[in-house]
């Protein structure tokens, strides 16, 4: 068993996740990352240089028996769980009557869902520990919604989730259990077409989209914060303020 911290990332083995997985490692945690598949984390975990310190949990975190692995296997092998960052989740923006019934499931399944399940699990390990943290990725368009991106199912999802951290937080505070959220604006990732740079730089008051490591950054600031609960944070270069 471990004596530092362990902490539980979905969506782990590319973009927001991976550099999650990077900077929670750097800082001494024990990470357990959850993918969809086996060759993904394979990839990752060799990318890390195969640290003893990380273990991969493959399944889709929509499906209830994914969760409970992944904290089985963070149990088993670390002896604890001290923090869940829901990660995995996709963003898909188009005019509302666009969106299909196949759009909506997907969405619904790894956005929602996922953390669902997984917040389900956390708590109850955490509610016996008296003690935790979980941490939402959600979007600061939830926050702001914005004419150039079209995304009404992303907003509604997020939006959602925006507000049940702040309810569960309340929920959980009795237990010593912290639970926020980060709003990322636009990040740099492999998703982003480097053709649309420009017009990405411009949707934000900083003139530019953000780094993975901004993001990590405010995870690992929440994941340590002992006074801080509730709270949505946004890391968007301003784009969440209001109209501009």
């Amino acid at each position: 068993m471990s004596s530092n911290k362990t902490v539980v990332i979905t969506g782990a083995s590319s973009g927001i996740g991976f550099g999650l997985v990077k900077a929670f490692l750097a800082s001494g945690f024990n990470v357990v990352g959850n993918a969809r598949s086996e060759a993904r984390l394979a990839e990752a975990r060799a990318e890390l240089g195969n640290p003893d310190s990380f273990i991969g949990v493959a399944g889709d975190i929509a499906h209830p028996e994914t969760a409970k692995r992944i904290f089985q296997v963070g149990i088993e092998v670390f002896g604890k769980v001290d923090v869940l960052v829901n990660n995995a989740g996709f963003f898909l923006p188009k005019p509302f009557v666009e969106y299909s019934p196949e759009d909506i499931e997907s969405l619904l399944e790894t956005n929602l869902k996922g953390v669902i399940y997984a917040s389900q699990v956390a708590a109850a390990h955490m509610i016996e520990r008296k003690q935790g943290h979980i941490i939402n990725i959600t979007a600061a368009v939830a926050l702001q919604p914005n004419l150039a991106v079209p995304a009404a199912l992303p907003v509604l999802i997020k939006g959602g989730l925006n507000q049940a951290t702040r309810a569960l937080a309340l929920e959980l505070s009795p237990y010593n259990i912290k639970v926020n959220a980060v709003a990322p604006g636009i990040i740099e990732t492999p998703m982003h077409d480097p053709a649309t740079r420009d017009l990405l730089n411009g949707l934000q008051p900083a003139g530019r989209i953000g780094q993975v490591s901004e993001i990590a950054d405010a995870v690992l600031y929440l994941a340590n914060a002992d006074f801080t609960t509730g709270v949505v944070l946004p890391v968007d270069g301003g784009m969440s303020v209001g109209k501009w």
